[in-house]
């Protein structure tokens, strides 16, 4: 079965507090899920249209288990949080297998 993967990339950052109380949030509903934080930000070298502001890339056994974990209640209060904190790209995508 294809792993699933949260891909989040950062546009702009106005609020760190907001950040830090969604990510106080989001570990706990992602680990309900089983999911593994294997990217949270870093170095990063962006080419083309790519943009180096933070990157996070959280794998889960399927894809289904990451569309579950983004639709859960602790991972929508987890968004209440970060409300308006930053602009993201974010994704979930299926893995090749």
């Amino acid at each position: 079965m294809p792993k699933g993967y949260w891909v989040s990339v950062y546009r702009t950052i106005s609020d760190p507090e907001k950040l830090a109380a969604y990510n106080k949030l989001t570990r706990p509903a992602v680990q309900a899920f089983g999911g593994r934080t294997l990217i949270r930000g870093g170095r990063v070298v962006a080419h083309d249209a790519g943009i180096a502001e933070r990157t996070v890339l959280v794998e889960f056994d399927s894809f289904e288990q990451a569309v579950a974990a983004r639709e859960s209640a602790a991972y929508q209060e987890a968004l209440v949080a970060l409300s308006d904190g930053v602009e993201r790209d974010f994704r979930i995508v299926e893995g090749i297998d």
